[in-house]
């Protein structure tokens, strides 16, 4: 999709269902299998991508987390999630609808859930592909980490965000 038709689309943001598992699932492997693969290895990408045969583990997640899709004209595009207490598990954006905007509008989304959640912070362990992103979205690195996928560990890094708490004065 061209970048000059940004302002023809229209991206709905709505909660994940667990018929939408297999959507979500190939949305993961083909993002990384195409993407990611700019800054980890073949070897890496394919151990990582291999979740996607995991149903029960994703499924378990749409369940339990607060977990968010994005939709351009009904195609799923982008997906996220945030545990109860605050953890951001997913940030994952289609391979063919990159720099669009849609990873904005679900951190925005999730940031709103962050804020019901009372959630004083958010963190996630973030990707090399992804940190640029969080950068400028005002988290901050805490440490640069190994992280076992199934058989490697990659490199990727604990992010967090301190949540702006809006005290009104009454007086």
């Amino acid at each position: 999709m061209a970048k000059q038709n940004i302002q023809m689309i229209s991206i709905k943001i709505r909660q994940a269902l667990i018929e939408d598992v297999n959507q979500i699932t190939q949305l993961f492997f083909d993002t990384i299998q195409n993407i990611n693969i700019k800054h980890y290895s073949k070897e890496e990408v394919d151990d990582w991508s291999s979740w996607k045969t995991d149903t029960d583990k994703w499924l378990e997640r749409i369940q339990e987390q607060y977990f968010v899709l994005a939709e351009i004209n009904n195609q799923i595009v982008g997906f996220s999630s945030l545990a109860e207490d605050g953890y951001l598990d997913f940030m994952f954006v289609h391979k063919d609808f990159q720099g669009l905007g849609i990873a904005s509008d679900l951190l925005s989304e999730i940031e709103h859930q962050a804020s019901e959640q009372n959630n004083e912070i958010i963190y996630s362990d973030v990707s090399i592909t992804a940190k640029e992103f969080f950068e400028k979205k005002g988290f901050i690195v805490e440490s640069q980490q190994l992280k076992k996928s199934k058989k490697k560990e990659l490199v990727n890094f604990r992010m967090t965000k301190k949540r702006v708490i809006t005290l009104v004065n009454k007086g």
